[in-house]
């Protein structure tokens, strides 16, 4: 079940927002607020505009929701691991045992908020059995703290029983109320992972009350996607991650169009752009959406996710090494080996530093280069790179 839980947490951090819910216009029009700076990478405001909603109404699931939600990606910030690199199966498992613990008091705060926010929506389910809202709250409510109990805890067991309430309350809104295509998110997303699971885990996950079928469950996340409810934009997060996994280069890219249109600040968007081009083997495009980035934001100060800098120097590199413009390319992949980054990161420039030497005939760099980028990477689960760099090695 521990794909089951990294795949929890993936889709939760690229889809971080919840549910519409019965508040005070006050509590309603602030969550709007701290959503959009949520999404465009502003976490302090987003941070201080929870709060705001809770103040406005203590009594409003989706407020507690959003402020457990915002110290959670505030943790997921500082560890480095909110690309679709991390999810798409390169980086095979999640990295728990060498994450940085969270701050004693953000991991409190967390705990209070979201067991406020379960609190809140149980009782309003208790007094209206058959709200389907209710369902919704409870439900968006117990999948973060799945999500969290996965990436942040590592405790597989506790985030698949979260997963299951989670799965079984959207469901149930979906029969209650089916014109809210917003529920279809969580099921879709619960319905794919399931359909990539691996035979007897598969079975497992059947018998504890989730469905399969990994079209059907991507149709769901396109139908919320195409909602316009509150989660809008939490199901196109979702679906550049399912898409690029589909290798649906173009409809990972036309997302991506949206987002960067509707959340200008968004650096990581400008970052995933230029990932998914390289993925599709479009390195004149990767370089331009990487090149603009850079040239956007090279003057906000505000602070960056762990590692940034160096997925920024290395994707470019990356790209330029598929453009044959090689002096270039080494500048950048050796710029991402001088700044803090992911272990895996390091090792897939270590790898590109390692294919730039071969080609120029340097047997002994690239041999150093593929030999660092073997321990580098295994240090931080991508074992597909430590295999390519063996093979090289040949």
């Amino acid at each position: 079940m521990a794909r089951f839980c990294k795949w929890t947490g993936a889709v939760c951090i690229l889809a971080a927002l919840s549910a519409p819910a019965a508040a005070n216009p006050a509590s309603e029009a602030l969550r709007a607020k701290a959503a959009d700076f949520t999404y465009n990478l502003d976490h302090a405001d987003a941070l201080a505009a929870f709060q705001q909603a809770v103040a406005a109404d203590p009594l409003d699931p989706g407020a507690h929701r959003g402020l457990a939600m915002s110290l959670w990606l505030g943790i997921t910030y500082r560890r480095g691991n909110m690309t679709v690199d991390d999810y798409l199966g390169r980086v095979s498992t999640p990295n728990n045992t060498q994450a940085t613990p969270p701050p004693p008091d953000t991991a409190a705060a967390f705990s209070a908020s979201i067991e406020r926010a379960i609190a809140l929506a149980r009782q309003r389910l208790a007094n209206s059995p058959r709200d389907p809202d209710a369902h919704y709250q409870l439900g968006a409510a117990v999948g973060l703290r799945a999500s969290y109990t996965a990436t942040v805890d590592g405790k597989i067991l506790g985030a698949f029983r979260a997963a299951r309430e989670a799965y079984e309350e959207h469901e149930q809104v979906l029969t209650l109320a089916p014109q809210r295509k917003d529920a279809g998110l969580i099921v879709g997303t619960y319905r794919y992972i399931v359909a990539t699971l691996v035979l007897p885990l598969r079975w497992a996950a059947y018998i504890a009350g989730f469905g399969g079928d990994g079209q059907r469950g991507l149709r769901l996340i396109e139908d919320a996607a195409a909602y316009g409810g509150e989660n809008q934009a939490d199901a196109r997060f979702a679906l550049l991650l399912l898409y690029n996994r589909e290798k649906r280069y173009d409809d990972a890219l036309a997302q991506l169009a949206t987002l960067r249109t509707r959340y200008p600040r968004n650096r990581l968007v400008w970052l995933e752009s230029g990932s998914t081009s390289l993925r599709a083997g479009r390195p004149a495009d990767a370089e331009r959406f990487l090149s603009e980035g850079v040239r956007r934001f090279a003057d906000d100060r505000r602070p960056r996710m762990f590692g940034e800098d160096a997925l920024w120097r290395y994707k470019r590199g990356a790209a330029l090494a598929a453009l044959n413009r090689s002096a270039e390319a080494g500048t950048d992949l050796k710029a991402a080996l001088l700044v803090e980054g992911r272990p895996w990161v390091h090792g897939r420039a270590q790898l590109e530093i390692g294919k730039l030497a071969e080609k120029a005939g340097d047997r002994p760099a690239a041999r150093s280069a593929f030999q660092a980028a073997i321990g580098l990477c295994e240090r931080d689960n991508d074992a597909a790179t430590a295999v390519e760099a063996r093979r090289r090695l040949k």
